[in-house]
């Protein structure tokens, strides 16, 4: 099999020349690395890549192919949402050849299929050293000299991208979940419906006050949060109410800065399969799957609210909670696709919330 030339350029000038495995076309983007073994399947089609060239750094990709478009739910069961999001794919060596019992088709043709750039035989490791030097940067992979222009997606609100374009409803449970979606990934949807619900999906800038509902839930996303006025106002009045609130990842950052705290951006972000973090005022640690590229400013919490856990590595927040109302968030996921599932309790105590507010209401 032959593959055309085709190169990788970071903002400093850093070059790659590698081979092009997927579609034929220069893209522009932000440069980020993921350092998980498993999982390119359900990263490519998360939402919180959006408008980023993806850096895989497990050496070799695309053995177990990609699998079958099955649904269940009205949901894809094996992938993260109902397309790619990723500009670009990044990775060391590429297995043209794949085997598992559930691969439809291989990598390369995936990529093609949806207009995916992608280059292999680079060094990822080095680029990684960069990124974690200098920090995520911009980028662009230029096939046959066409460059494109450059692009950094954070200027955009990518939420509005990314978000459902209309109200849909989930199941048939006893408890009304109403989520706010900023771009969020399937296996969400799967744990809440698992736990006896009904998930009303509405885009992330629906107006929650003509909704009735046991709980609020505000999923992940991409981009920089504070793009996203219209949500943080509707969190800010959904705090005057007692209602059980809960955030994932980027709906931790939109929860602390509808709160009156802060938030910035990460040199290079956390994107793994085994982040550990600390429960705050305890000594339980768990290993969790993270996809975020920015953070809450933990000094800047308000009154009434604390962190609930904190990031072994560098002391970074991974989640918080209010003192008297019954409102938490995690920026690490929970329903961890791909990931370990150490911390999929946090749903039960979701629901647990809800139970309780529905007894004293």
């Amino acid at each position: 099999m032959e593959f055309k030339a085709i190169k990788l350029i970071l903002e400093d000038g850093s070059t790659f020349f590698g081979k092009s495995f997927g579609y034929e076309g220069s893209i522009a983007g932000e440069v980020v690395f993921n350092t998980a073994m498993t999982g390119y399947p359900e990263s490519l089609t998360d939402p919180s890549y959006k408008g980023q060239i993806l850096v895989l750094t497990y050496p070799i990709v695309g053995n177990y192919g990609v699998p079958r478009e099955d649904s269940e739910n009205d949901l894809y069961k094996f992938f993260e949402s109902n397309h790619l999001h990723i500009s670009a794919l990044v990775i060391s060596d590429y297995s043209a050849e794949y085997s598992h019992w559930n691969a439809e088709q291989s990598l390369g043709d995936w990529l093609k299929e949806n207009k995916i750039p992608g280059i292999f035989d680079v060094d990822t490791r080095r680029i990684t050293k960069l990124l974690r030097e200098k920090g995520s940067m911009l980028g662009k992979l230029v096939f046959e000299e066409k460059e494109p222009p450059d692009y950094d997606p954070n200027q955009d609100n990518l939420v509005a991208q990314v978000s459902i374009g209309e109200r849909k409803v989930y199941g048939k449970g006893k408890h009304r979940i109403l989520l706010l979606d900023c771009g969020v990934k399937y296996n969400i949807i799967r744990y809440l419906l698992e736990r006896d619900t009904t998930v009303i999906r509405v885009p992330w800038n629906h107006d929650i006050s003509k909704e009735e509902y046991d709980g609020l839930f505000i999923s992940n996303g991409p981009g920089d949060p504070k793009q996203c006025d219209i949500t943080i106002n509707s969190l800010s009045r959904a705090y005057d109410q007692e209602i059980p609130i809960f955030g994932i990842c980027l709906g931790n950052q939109l929860m602390a800065l509808a709160a009156g705290a802060d938030t910035y951006k990460l040199k290079y972000g956390h994107r793994s399969h085994n982040q550990p973090v600390l429960e705050v005022g305890t000594d339980k640690a768990y290993i969790t799957s993270q996809n975020h590229g920015f953070a809450i400013n933990n000094d800047s919490l308000p009154k009434g609210w604390e962190p609930l856990f904190i990031n072994l590595n560098d002391d970074t927040n991974e989640g918080m909670k209010h003192l008297s109302k019954p409102f938490f968030s995690t920026q690490f996921h929970p329903e961890a696709s791909g990931g370990p599932t150490d911390t999929a309790f946090l749903f039960d105590v979701f629901i647990a919330h809800i139970e309780k507010s529905k007894v004293e209401s």
